[in-house]
C-alpha cells in the first residue's frame, strides 16, 4: 500500500507575491493570514508536519489547505461558502426596513422624535399583521405525528407556537386599530 504524500504546490511569481502581500499585511483577517502562510512552505517542500508546527495550527488544517490551494489556486484558498440556513427575510423585506428606519417617525405616523427598537418593531409588525394572517398553518401543527393517536410534544408546541403568534397579531391589530 502506497504511503500518503502532500500535494504538490507549485507557485508563480504573482501568487507567491499575493500570498506574502496577504500573510503580512495589517489590515488582513487573521483566517485569511494563517492560510496565507500555509502554501509558501508547501511551494518550498515542506511536508504538512513542520508546516503545522511552524504556522501553529493542526495538520489536518494545513493538508486540507495545502490540498485545496494545489487543485484550485488562489481562488480556492479562502473557506468556501457553505449552505446554511437560508434567509428568514427577502433582499427587498430588508430594504423595506432599512427605508423605514432612515424615514423620520412623523413621516409614518408614529408621534415619535426618533426611532427606538421597541417602536420600530411595532411599526413592521402592524405593517405585517395581514401577512401573519394570511399565512397557513405550518405542516403538522396540529396532527398527531404518531401512530397511536397521541400528541407528540413537538405537535403541540408546533401548534402552540402557532397559535400564540395568531394571539400576538391579533392583539398588535387591535391596539393598532385604538391607536388610530
Amino acid at each position: 500500500m502506497p504511503a500518503c504524500t502532500a500535494a504538490p504546490v507549485v507557485l508563480t511569481a504573482a501568487e507567491r507575491h499575493r500570498l506574502k502581500k496577504t500573510a503580512y499585511s495589517h489590515k488582513t483577517p487573521h483566517q485569511a493570514r494563517k492560510r496565507a502562510t500555509i502554501v509558501p512552505p508547501a511551494a518550498r517542500g515542506r511536508s504538512n508536519a513542520p508546516t503545522a508546527v511552524q504556522t501553529r495550527l493542526h495538520v489536518d488544517t494545513v493538508r486540507t489547505r495545502r490540498g485545496r490551494f494545489a487543485t484550485g489556486g488562489l481562488p480556492a484558498l479562502p473557506h468556501p461558502r457553505r449552505s446554511g440556513r437560508p434567509p428568514s427575510l427577502t433582499p427587498l423585506q430588508v430594504a423595506e426596513v432599512k427605508a423605514l428606519n432612515c424615514q423620520l417617525p412623523a413621516e409614518s405616523g408614529t408621534p415619535l422624535t426618533r426611532w427606538s427598537y421597541p417602536e420600530l418593531a411595532l411599526v413592521l409588525l402592524t405593517a405585517a399583521v395581514p401577512a401573519v394572517l394570511a399565512l397557513p398553518a405550518p405542516a403538522g401543527a396540529g396532527k398527531p405525528a404518531r401512530l397511536d393517536g397521541a400528541a407528540s410534544p413537538t405537535a403541540v408546541t408546533r401548534a402552540t407556537a402557532f397559535a400564540a403568534v395568531l394571539t400576538f397579531a391579533a392583539t398588535l391589530t387591535a391596539a393598532h386599530a385604538q391607536l388610530t
